[in-house]
């Protein structure tokens, strides 16, 4: 059994081609001309490089600028909210609320991602087969209507770039970044560097990761047991969040064919039918096609012991609960936020790797066990990735 589950693991490193529902020609990767990049990600071995677009070469200074913008509430249109306001360090830059709050007060849909390894992935957000890249990604927030976020609108577009241009300390980063453009204080600028400072937030040092390097006292009994269960067909676990980091949608700079899977897990079957709540309906939002409907992508279970509440809404509490749902095959009928969800077990569009099964108190603690040796403390207190703002006034 244990080479079984050693052998499904080297298994889901492999790139494998493009799952058939998947296969339009409009899913092709647009911005595959990989970076030769020298940056120093400080990767241990074994692990591949991520994917670094040539359009936006990696580099320390260009990261160093992308840490400031990151905290900085002056990148809102109202001068409230940064990116960090809903990534927080301490919980592997998820902001533990079930959907976060936008500059403007308008609540958004969809809970806040971790960003650990985000550098990996293969799209962005929960359910755009679209967003291919971090830079184009980082629109999404800046720029969004629907909902807003950091509230950038044509209006005070300039204004923002003055408050930016005009700090001394801003004039020494993007000169240092950008040395050979004469005016950098362009959104374009500002998105490469915020992209480049999230694709540098790589770590890979959790217990799990000690223990596959060959420490074999990293992991706990139990802890091992866990590891063994999730990577086995009685679970499906590895099916959808397989490979080393913890997602099938993954990308990096060994990538032979482009994988973006999307799946219904089963969260909502409001009308029997397989519908989710409206404007919440995941990629049959962009595709109009009704086997798309309810349909996420899995998301990097590495630090997913700090990233709760869970699912694309927030609507799991806890990983007991995650758990208790993946053994259900789906979600039982229930009230979630005043809404009827539908018997999720039943949605037709419900991938097959859900079908439930069942565990004994001990075999659901110890998977709770091992997925909480994904959990990167060194990351979550990594200074590289910190506030250089409370850093500064700290000094």
């Amino acid at each position: 059994m244990a080479a079984l589950s050693q052998f499904k693991r080297s298994l889901s490193l492999l790139p494998v081609v493009l799952l058939a529902a998947c296969g339009d020609a409009d899913w092709q990767h647009t911005e595959y001309a990989a970076s030769q990049s020298s940056f120093d990600f400080r990767l241990p071995a074994g692990i591949p490089q991520p994917f670094v677009p040539a359009n936006n070469p990696m580099t320390a200074e260009k990261v160093e600028l992308g840490r400031h913008l990151f905290y900085d509430t002056r990148l809102s249109g109202n001068q409230t909210q940064s990116c960090a306001s809903c990534h927080f360090q301490s919980l592997g830059f998820a902001d533990g609320v079930a959907v976060p709050t936008g500059s403007t007060g308008e609540v958004l849909s969809r809970n806040s991602q971790g960003l650990l390894n985000v550098a990996y992935n293969a799209t962005y957000t929960w359910a755009n087969h679209s967003l291919l890249s971090l830079f184009s990604q980082h629109q999404v927030p800046l720029f969004g209507e629907f909902p807003v976020e950091l509230g950038v609108n044509d209006a005070n577009q300039q204004e923002i770039l003055t408050r930016i241009s005009t700090d001394p300390q801003y004039q020494s980063l993007f000169a240092a970044a950008y040395p050979e453009v004469e005016n950098p204080f362009q959104f374009t600028a500002i998105s490469q560097a915020m992209a480049s400072f999230i694709r540098s937030m790589v770590s890979f040092e959790s217990a799990y990761d000690r223990y596959e390097r060959g420490d074999s006292s990293a992991l706990t009994e139990s802890q091992k047991r866990g590891m063994a269960m999730f990577f086995d067909e009685k679970t499906e676990c590895f099916h959808c969040h397989g490979g080393f980091n913890f997602s099938q949608s993954t990308l990096h700079n060994q990538t032979v064919f482009f994988e973006a899977p999307f799946f219904n897990n089963g969260l909502y079957n409001l009308d029997g039918l397989g519908a989710y709540p409206e404007g919440n309906q995941g990629l049959f939002e962009l595709t109009g096609k009704v086997e798309d409907k309810g349909k996420f992508r899995p998301v990097s279970l590495r630090n997913i012991a700090i990233t709760a509440p869970y699912m694309h809404d927030g609507s799991l509490s806890s990983l007991e609960a995650v758990i208790d749902f993946y053994a259900a095959g789906g979600r039982k009928p229930a009230v979630v936020n005043g809404l009827e969800t539908g018997d999720g077990r039943l949605n037709p569009n419900k991938s097959g790797f859900v079908s439930g099964f069942t565990l004994t108190d001990q075999e659901k603690q110890d998977l709770l066990s091992f997925l909480q040796a994904l959990t990167d403390e060194h990351f979550n207190q990594d200074a590289r990735f910190s506030n250089p703002f409370q850093n500064a006034k700290s000094e």
